[in-house]
């Protein structure tokens, strides 16, 4: 069976030139595993076609000892920011270890019979979605206890542009640890090349690292996913508005977490126009979303076009602008500069900045790190 899709993979590949994700070519990777002791970073995107990763390499008898979960879990169906519990995995009675939880990285206890680090899960291009910081971890867990890494390159939906400012180190966390532009413009596998290559891990450490890439992928091809990349980014539009929209999150808008839309809308209670509302609701993926149970009033952004290739600063200037109570609008524990990279943009929008003197702002910064990404890159 797998043998027949893989063949017809190929055919199609070749024939029509269809993006590959590297998970889909097995026979590039699976002698790499082949009597090694095998973990896994994987969760709910982590599908070879309809077949889970772990099934796969199950039958095909890889040795897969231990499986690690970022946020959201194994299967992708938690809150964001909910803690994540080690556990078994039902199916296939493998050890699951959460990376999102009481811990970030995999300690030296969780890789002492462990040989290869396998990653695979779907990101979206944007610097505070946190894959990118487990992959940070992970990669620097490989470099200390000597284990190797083979990341299966995926495609970045945002992976065509690069715009926002560059994360300022004394306001690196979970949800950004290294100095990149908010959209970054590359896919999963050139990211973990740079920081590998950049010394960006902590003491300069180095995994080895091995990346299967995508075939017929280039930073100019349109990618839909196949699968939501986790529960509140359901449509290719609220990835394409993830970038721009979740900095409501460093708010007190809502971003439309607990309705149908989630990242297709944004709100407040308060907002001066009234002609849309949402009520958000206790939904899965969202269990306690902001201003449950109340009426928000702000803008629909579902059946209107969204200018893509660049962060649309234009919803969070409105906002802030409709807001009556501006001196609240940012949330007191200063999430937006975690989400921003630093405390500019809350102090410029403060201070009446138009949208484009915010973006003048970063632009020498972002074409410095233009030519860091071009050392890395594996596709033009």
């Amino acid at each position: 069976m797998f043998k027949t899709l893989f063949l017809v993979l190929s055919l199609l590949s070749i024939l029509y030139g269809k993006i590959i994700p590297a998970s889909y070519q097995i026979k590039e990777y699976l002698p790499l595993l082949r009597g090694k002791r095998v973990a896994l970073v994987v969760n709910h995107s982590s599908m070879v076609n309809r077949v889970h990763l772990v099934d796969l390499l199950r039958k095909k008898r890889v040795n897969i000892v231990t499986i690690f979960a970022p946020e959201h879990g194994f299967r992708g169906e938690a809150d964001a920011g909910h803690t994540i519990k080690n556990g078994i995995d039902k199916k296939s009675g493998i050890p699951i270890i959460s990376l999102y939880g009481k811990k970030k990285k995999p300690t030296k206890r969780d890789l002492r019979d462990v040989d290869v680090i396998l990653f695979d899960i779907q990101d979206v291009g944007v610097r505070f979605y946190t894959y990118l910081s487990t992959l940070h971890y992970i990669l620097e867990a490989g470099g200390r206890y000597k284990k190797r890494v083979i990341l299966l390159d995926r495609p970045n939906p945002n992976g065509y542009y690069i715009d926002g400012d560059i994360l300022d180190k004394r306001y690196s966390s979970f949800v950004g640890l290294d100095p990149v532009p908010l959209v970054y413009g590359m896919t999963i596998g050139e990211y973990a090349k740079m920081l590998n290559g950049e010394g960006w891990l902590s003491g300069g450490l180095k995994a080895n690292l091995k990346v299967i890439p995508i075939l017929n992928y280039t930073h100019n091809s349109r990618y839909t996913l196949p699968i939501k990349p986790s529960p509140n980014l359901p449509t290719a539009k609220a990835i394409a508005l993830y970038p721009s929209l979740a900095l409501f999150e460093g708010t007190v808008f809502s971003a439309g977490r607990g309705t149908d839309r989630p990242f297709e809308l944004y709100g407040h209670p308060k907002y001066i126009d009234k002609s849309f509302s949402f009520t958000p609701k206790s939904t899965k993926g969202a269990r306690y979303p902001k201003f449950k149970n109340i009426r928000c009033y702000g803008v629909n952004l579902h059946s209107k076009s969204v200018v893509k290739g660049k962060i649309d600063l234009s919803y969070i200037l409105d906002a802030y602008r409709k807001y009556p109570n501006r001196r609240d609008f940012f949330l007191k524990n200063r999430f937006i500069d975690k989400l921003w990279g630093s405390s500019r943009l809350r102090k410029q929008i403060i201070e009446g900045w138009s949208e484009a003197q915010i973006r003048d702002s970063y632009r020498k910064r972002v074409d410095r790190f233009k030519k860091i990404r071009e050392r890395y890159l594996l596709y033009k």
